[in-house]
């Protein structure tokens, strides 16, 4: 099989020439949803082995799990694009790529595993290179210093030791924004925002999807489009936060009930069961669980939801689709409740929640996600008004349903 000769400025295209020769420890990219940033960073060390060949590479991600969807896909796509797949061996058990000629190796670890990070070495050449993909995952700092401490001694001459953090901005408040850009200029970092303009393979469909999201969600463009630090302004709820915790150690303490809401979907919006443990006494909310899929029948989510080893849990879910609640009853769900209505439902459902903090596992990516971008809508002249913007709403109104649920007295199991 013959291979064609790429070119490198063809396949990576421009924006990222910064990003592309900078040899400092720390480069760092912040970037909107479509920056290309993944796929840059894949192609760059791709190029990077074949042009340092005693150089070695660890991707990391906080779950091992979500590794081989991600990184090892960007990857070997990468490979591919430059024509170059076949000097490299992809292996998924366990997840690793080899260079076939030298046997340098990209070796894939997650943070939930953190026994497996103290001890890794290479046997060809030096682990010079890291690469943190969605490093907004990682909450806690001391955890990034132990990795920051992995890529460390002498390296050959020409050879540079260098960690890649990308990610999306969704909070000011995090520590990567104070470590990174909140800095005097320094030769060790580099810190760049990019957003979809710099990507010039969209086609005008996306580009049209965020001009209608500029429009009608500014506050998300500015994040999901501009590649901005999130600002929490006008959020409905405020009191959050997110954190690695233990379900079954939340559970200990007195009181606590395992609640579980359910917000129905199917084409456009995604079918979402919010998975929590409420502490009344301590006024708090802990996230530790999630389904947030599009194109669910009541059949395939009745079985993701007995998958996940919640059958026999009191499920509160949308008083308005009775038709589907009855059917994930007769499909083993036989907790299965409606939730309440009446008037200013929504809005007492809200107050109930606002008396409570949130813990929010950082495996419940969606639930992040939405209460980030879940605002009070305002009226023309950009004051709020008392109802939230019905949009990013789906995991939010679960939660809704599941705490009224708690609140009215429900009795759970886990």
């Amino acid at each position: 099989m013959l291979w064609r000769k790429v070119d490198i400025a063809e396949a990576v295209g421009g924006g990222y020439a910064d990003f592309w020769r900078f040899r400092g420890r720390y480069r760092v990219v912040k970037g909107s949803r479509a920056s290309k940033k993944s796929k840059t960073t894949a192609l760059w060390y791709i190029n990077g082995l074949r042009k340092y060949p005693l150089a070695n590479l660890l991707v990391v991600r906080r779950t091992y799990a979500s590794l081989e969807r991600s990184c090892y896909t960007e990857l070997k796509w990468a490979a591919r694009r430059l024509g170059v797949e076949r000097e490299f061996e992809f292996r998924t058990s366990p997840l690793e790529i080899t260079r076939r000629r030298t046997g340098q190796k990209i070796i894939f670890k997650g943070l939930d595993d953190p026994m497996k990070l103290t001890s890794i070495a290479v046997e060809c050449g030096v682990l010079c290179w890291l690469w943190i993909e969605e490093a907004f995952e990682i909450t806690d700092e001391d955890d990034f210093n132990t990795l920051d401490e992995l890529i460390r001694g002498a390296v050959p001459d020409g050879y540079f030791k260098q960690i890649t953090l990308t990610f999306n901005p969704w909070s000011e408040n995090h520590w990567l924004k104070r470590r990174f850009f909140d800095v005097p200029p320094s030769p060790d970092i580099l810190a760049v925002t990019k957003n979809y303009m710099c990507n010039e393979f969209l086609d005008e469909a996306d580009r049209r999807m965020f001009e209608a999201m500029k429009k009608e969600r500014p506050a998300r463009y500015r994040v999901a489009g501009l590649g901005e630090w999130g600002r929490e302004s006008g959020l409905v709820y405020e009191n959050y936060e997110i954190r690695e915790f233990t379900p079954a150690d939340i559970l200990k303490r007195p009181g606590t009930k395992a609640i579980f809401g359910l917000d129905f979907g199917y084409t456009n919006d995604p079918s979402a069961l919010f998975c929590g443990i409420f502490d009344p006494a301590a006024h708090e909310i802990y996230v530790f669980d999630e389904i947030y899929e599009r194109s669910l029948t009541n059949d395939r989510l009745a079985r993701l939801i007995i998958e996940r080893g919640y059958k026999k849990e009191r499920i509160c879910a949308d008083a308005a689709e009775p038709k589907s609640i009855s059917e994930l009853r007769d499909l083993g769900l036989y907790r299965i409740v409606p939730s309440r209505k009446g008037r200013d439902s929504l809005l007492s459902g809200i107050d109930l929640v606002r008396r409570n903090k949130i813990i929010i596992h950082p495996c419940c990516r969606a639930f992040a996600e939405e209460i980030r971008n879940y605002v009070w809508a305002t009226d023309a002249s950009g004051q709020p008004v008392n109802r939230p913007v019905g949009k990013c709403d789906h995991l939010m109104d679960a939660m809704r349903y599941a705490i009224e649920d708690a609140a009215a007295g429900a009795v759970f199991s886990f």
